[in-house]
């Protein structure tokens, strides 16, 4: 596909909260997650090239961004940073009044899940894919994300009572 840099930067405006939100929940750590995000549009702009169709855009980025965080956290040894908590307002890109306590609550929830059942429920919530798409990405049958997505929800509700 062909694209500028204001093609590329109209597409990027359309998913960003999302992104970030996907890699702060994977990542559990403001910079890290920032830092991520930024790794995953450069290689994105670099190889835009490589994409067919701008419809498909979302999908694209988010396979990249899963890619980096998933390279990072392995790198990492999925350690955090101690010196960050999450729950500031600084953390969420967002105009809208949030409740930080049920936020941080959800955080807490998120962070007793599998760092494969993270994946699953971060793609779903914040990639908005379905459970094919997630099972073509993750490389598991659709039937299994299903299950293993019904499960992680289960146990953050019960984190959540």
């Amino acid at each position: 596909m062909k694209c500028d840099a204001k093609k590329f930067a109209r597409m990027y405006e359309g998913v960003y909260k999302d992104l970030y939100r996907f890699s702060l929940y994977r990542m559990k750590n403001v910079q890290d997650a920032e830092d991520a995000v930024s790794e995953a549009v450069l290689a994105g702009y670099e190889k835009i090239h490589q994409l067919k169709r701008e419809e498909a855009f979302k999908s694209w980025i988010f396979a990249i961004l899963a890619n980096v965080c998933r390279k990072r956290l392995a790198e990492s040894g999925g350690r955090q940073r101690a010196e960050e908590a999450l729950g500031g307002k600084e953390q969420e890109p967002s105009g809208e009044d949030v409740d930080y306590g049920a936020a941080l609550d959800v955080r807490n929830a998120f962070s007793l899940l599998s760092a494969e059942e993270q994946e699953i429920v971060a793609l779903s919530v914040f990639g908005g894919y379905n459970s094919k798409e997630i099972g073509v990405k993750m490389r598991l049958n659709s039937n299994t994300v299903r299950s293993k997505r019904s499960r992680a929800l289960e146990k953050m509700e019960c984190a959540l009572k």
